[in-house]
């Protein structure tokens, strides 16, 4: 559950360095008939809408140039009628000057990055390798292989590169072993971990192959895991931050659990691996470090690798700690030991003192620095706000930024008193026409008398002589940072602009309080984690602006497996609740997820292990014992291709509410995962969330 809704949006924070999500646009010859850009959207009265949310443009790639003088970045702007998306390449100078659109085509533009030499800007269209000049928008195709890239790092001296393709090694079809029955349908196993997030496992891997670049072009690429059923980098969300080139281009470092069927599907042991150019020989850097080992990184002057690790075997949510190696001898140490946050987007400065990065901070990730001389860590910035992918541009810092109520801009960032300063301005024009509610963060006293970090979103204009309606978030995870991003799926954003208090409790578990505050939800589930929910919403319904008549809750994956549970012990305290992707009988989630470390981890066990105290607790907490107590109505969404939480759970909840004669809906996507992705998808959730929680929580 963590790694795919640990915030709800945390797509944009999933990669170490800022990868943008991969998408079957990237890399599949476009079918679009028409140019998607932005779109020309009517605002009434100020009123945000789906609609309007699905206008805004969604900065992708941010790319600062060698010299730090230039950004190159991506632009994706949304169709509701094509029901499609479009992303194209700008640049503009460091100040946010100079704006320039560089493609206007009706195929995707994304994974970019500057050549070394700051050339040209290259990037994938249709699963081939393009370059750009910055000054013309001159483009020339520097991949003609017949395989499709879906990434790609140029070496340091540009006379090579990388790609990432995926390779077909194994037959799981009843057409490929049965070759005379080319019609048949089906898929055949005889081990776990044959299906992942939302694909079913049909022999291809990610592979890493490296080709000559001669005149600017790709010759004949070559494999460097040939016939290795593993994958660079990890699916499903892995990228080119997951592998690295060594400064003299001789060595490729990359990220890989090598482990198949069962052992994949138990353990969390990614490592580093080393390939060599000239022996063409892999040798493991990290044998006896048994989480996850990624996003490996070498100092400017190639002295040093520097990676991110997880200590604990099998557990996904552990901390990340900034591991440093000395290159070639292997000698290695921790360099956060003082900071109880896991770091991400790592960056060194180019003289190799300094390395900055991101982490959270009272649930919202801020800029740090790192003092290679003292190994003190500092944090820059401060606020209500969430920082991502920093990047460094001579004597200052580029990071994009977001709020609840701001979509993600790209800021510079002055390092010594830690300003921020917008320079994309992407969807000012949209903004200036929204009436936009306000958040605060506060503090909220738990049942054993701890500080909670609670966000609130109000309305736009909002009056604290009225009487308002609560919406209260049940965040996912378990764990996870619940920082101020801005989510397109949920949006407190739009949820305020139609008239609602929304109020987000980092209740036990989340990660932007302390690793022990993280911790403390795992084989504890439904227990003090909810006892915070419920501190949070007694809080706020003291509130004179609050109608504690009119409460409701919601939540996906394991805020799901909360808004069941509640369901079962909430005394009357809600009118209404909404569960997307949520875990209904935990006995059944064991046995059914892909990922079988997690439920390993956070259950203590398997249900049939009736020796195992810890198991035998953490399933006597499963929402669907509760269902006697359910009085409340309650509206069920799931999408059917999600493998982490199958469909089955959410049927199985709507069913139960069903036959107990509780007024329920129940919303299937059959062609969505554990997120509802398409844009008339969406629209169709957006209003049936709201046309839910109006019902039952706005008068007549």
């Amino acid at each position: 559950m963590k790694k795919i809704v640990a915030t709800i949006t945390m797509v944009t924070m999933m990669a170490c360095n800022g990868a943008e999500q991969k998408s079957e646009d990237d890399r599949k010859t476009s079918s679009q008939a028409v140019y998607i850009g932005k779109p020309d959207i009517e605002i009434k009265d100020g009123q945000m809408t789906p609609e309007a949310l699905w206008a805004f443009g969604r900065v992708g790639n941010v790319a600062v140039s060698p010299d730090g003088k230039r950004i190159a970045y991506t632009i994706t702007y949304y169709s509701i009628p094509e029901n499609k998306s479009n992303s194209d390449i700008y640049v503009m100078d460091i100040d946010g000057g100079n704006k320039k659109q560089l493609t206007q085509t009706v195929a995707r533009e994304g994974s970019l990055a500057w050549l070394p030499s700051g050339r040209a800007i290259a990037f994938l269209r249709d699963g081939k390798l393009w370059n750009i000049d910055p000054e013309n928008g001159r483009e020339t195709q520097a991949s003609d292989i017949k395989e499709l890239i879906d990434g790609f790092i140029y070496s340091p001296a540009e006379d090579k590169a990388l790609f990432i393709i995926s390779t077909k090694l194994e037959k799981y079809t009843g057409a490929e072993i049965h070759s005379d029955l080319d019609k048949a349908n089906v898929y055949i196993y005889d081990d776990l971990m044959y299906r992942h997030w939302d694909s079913w496992k049909d022999g291809h891997y990610n592979h890493i192959y490296v080709g000559n670049i001669t005149s600017g072009k790709v010759s004949a690429v070559e494999d460097i895991m040939p016939g290795e059923p593993y994958d660079s980098p990890l699916k499903p969300f892995g990228g080119t931050e997951e592998i690295a080139w060594h400064p003299d281009g001789k060595t490729i470092v990359y990220t890989s659990k090598k482990l198949t069927g069962k052992d994949y599907a138990f353990q969390t042991n990614s490592n580093l691996y080393a390939y060599d150019m000239e022996s063409r020989q892999t040798i493991l850097l990290t044998p006896d470090m048994p989480g996850y080992d990624k996003c490996p990184q070498f100092s400017p002057d190639g002295s040093k690798l520097l990676w991110t690790s997880m200590k604990r075997a099998g557990f996904e949510a552990d901390k990340e700690r900034m591991m440093i190696m000395d290159w070639p001898s292997g000698t290695m140490k921790d360099l956060s030991e003082s900071l109880d946050a896991s770091p991400s987007s790592m960056k060194w400065t180019a003289d190799g003192s300094s390395i900055y990065l991101t982490a959270p901070y009272q649930e919202a990730h801020q800029i740090y620095r790192l003092d290679m001389s003292t190994g003190n860590i500092t944090r820059l910035t401060d606020g209500n706000h969430d920082y991502q992918d920093v990047q460094i541009a001579g004597d200052i810092l580029i990071a994009t930024r977001t709020t609840f109520v701001d979509p993600a801009e790209i800021y510079r960032i002055n390092p010594v008193d830690g300003k921020g300063e917008n320079i994309s301005f992407i969807n000012k024009e949209l903004m200036d026409k929204l009436s936009l509610p306000a958040f605060e963060k506060r503090f909220v006293t738990t049942t054993d008398d701890r500080q909670m970090a609670t966000w609130v979103v109000y309305p736009p204009d909002f009056d604290a002589a009225k009487k308002y309606p609560v919406l209260m978030m049940c965040t996912g995870g378990p764990q996870g940072v619940l920082g101020p991003s801005f989510s397109y799926r949920w949006n407190y954003m739009l949820m305020a602009s139609q008239g609602y208090v929304v109020v987000v409790p980092a209740r036990r578990g989340t990660s932007g309080s302390g690793q022990e505050w993280c911790d403390a939800i795992s084989k504890n589930h439904g227990m003090q984690d909810e006892q915070d929910l419920l501190s949070a919403i007694d809080a706020i319904a003291k509130e004179p602006w609050a109608d504690k008549a009119r409460l409701g809750a919601m939540g996906a994956s394991y805020g799901g497996y909360s808004v069941f549970h509640l369901a079962g012990t909430h005394k009357g305290r809600f009118s209404a609740f909404l569960a997307h992707s949520g875990i209904f009988n935990m006995e059944l989630m064991y046995a059914t997820t892909e990922e079988l470390f997690f439920e390993e981890w956070e259950t203590g066990g398997a249900p049939w292990d009736k020796a195992n105290k810890v198991a035998r607790n953490s399933y006597a907490h499963s929402p669907h014992l509760l269902v006697t107590n359910w009085d409340t109505p309650i509206m069920i969404v799931h999408g059917e291709k999600d493998y982490r939480v199958p469909y089955s759970q959410g049927m199985a909840a709507y069913n139960t509410a069903q036959m107990l004669g509780i007024e329920s809906r129940l919303l299937i996507f059959p062609t969505e995962n554990h997120w509802v992705l398409s844009p008339q998808n969406a629209i169709v959730w957006q209003r049936e969330f709201f046309n839910w929680f109006d019902k039952h929580l706005k008068k007549n």
